[in-house]
């Protein structure tokens, strides 16, 4: 029976090769056989610029991916809040193609969106004026023309802030707002919704102009274990992976 799997916010990095093992095998002996992997966004920790595919970490990731598609199944990039640099050189490494935020694709007869989910926090009105800013071209084109090592320092820099910023906003800021996640599903027709971002992995029931709207949120990586979202025909499931 044909099926996908569906993850997000890996925060690939060397200093935590928990996440990247995993992600390994998951590649190695498990996502094998499926039609496609779509990873919705943060597969690594950061992104300073598809110049940084030297480095080894990067190359091994790659080299993972590029095997999983070699194998036939077909890999789908999505943008998210640390890896919105990514780009075509990427993308060729991985022999993956990316998507828009959101896309809506038919998963197996059912009309499925697919998000990051960032652009769903609008109550975080601080963080959405910084990603209209750090996703536009004038930004990212000055940006990108710093040296690879000065974008490295910006970027931790950035980080760093806003961790201390985290700490002092209201958890309920940085989750979907009802309202954005509900005018996504009116706009594209009530499908069926997929996203990350928020770390709190769960299935949610949208009823909405006499609709009922399917919502799985995916996990993080960073506790040491996989969550992953499995769909075929029949059944959509969160499985863990550790």
């Amino acid at each position: 029976m044909p099926y996908s799997y569906f993850i997000s916010d890996l925060h690939l990095n060397p200093q935590n090769p928990r996440s990247a093992e995993l992600l390994l095998r998951f590649a190695a002996d498990i996502a094998p056989g499926a039609d496609a992997l779509y990873i919705l966004g943060d597969l690594f920790e950061y992104w300073a610029g598809d110049d940084d595919l030297n480095d080894p970490f990067h190359r091994r990731i790659c080299a993972a991916l590029r095997e999983l598609d070699a194998q036939g199944t077909r890999i789908f990039l999505m943008h998210g809040n640390r890896d919105f640099l990514m780009d075509e050189e990427l993308g060729m490494a991985c022999n993956a193609f990316f998507l828009d935020d959101p896309t809506l694709i038919d998963l197996y007869g059912t009309p499925t969106l697919l998000s990051h989910g960032d652009a769903l926090c609008t109550g975080d009105a601080e963080y959405q004026r910084f990603r209209e800013l750090v996703r536009g071209m004038e930004w990212q084109s000055q940006f990108l023309a710093l040296p690879l090592a000065e974008r490295k320092a910006q970027i931790e820099q950035m980080r760093m802030q806003s961790e201390t910023q985290k700490r002092s906003k209201d958890m309920s800021l940085m989750d979907v707002s009802d309202a954005a996640v509900n005018g996504l599903l009116r706009k594209h027709h009530y499908p069926r919704l997929i996203h990350g971002h928020t770390h709190l992995p769960a299935r949610h029931l949208h009823h909405l102009d006499g609709h009922t709207c399917e919502r799985w949120v995916l996990g993080d990586w960073d506790s040491g274990r996989a969550e992953v979202l499995r769909s075929d025909e029949h059944a959509t499931e969160l499985v863990v992976i550790d």
